[in-house]
């Protein structure tokens, strides 16, 4: 499962790029962060390290 960054509380600070251990975290509009869902590994480590709890489960 994939997780995705609400751009609405991502405050890009890119936190989350630095531990993601697949390099699936890339700069997104506005400096803010964005995830490429055909790397990520689904780990949670993004989500555990946001300091806005911005990064959660893609369900879809």
């Amino acid at each position: 499962m994939a997780y995705k960054i609400d751009s609405n509380k991502c405050i890009g600070c890119h936190t989350c790029m630095g531990v993601c251990p697949a390099m699936a975290i890339v700069d997104g509009e506005g400096g803010k962060c964005k995830i490429d869902k055909t790397k990520c590994m689904g780990c949670g480590t993004c989500a555990a390290v946001c300091p806005v709890n911005a990064i959660e489960p893609d369900l879809q």
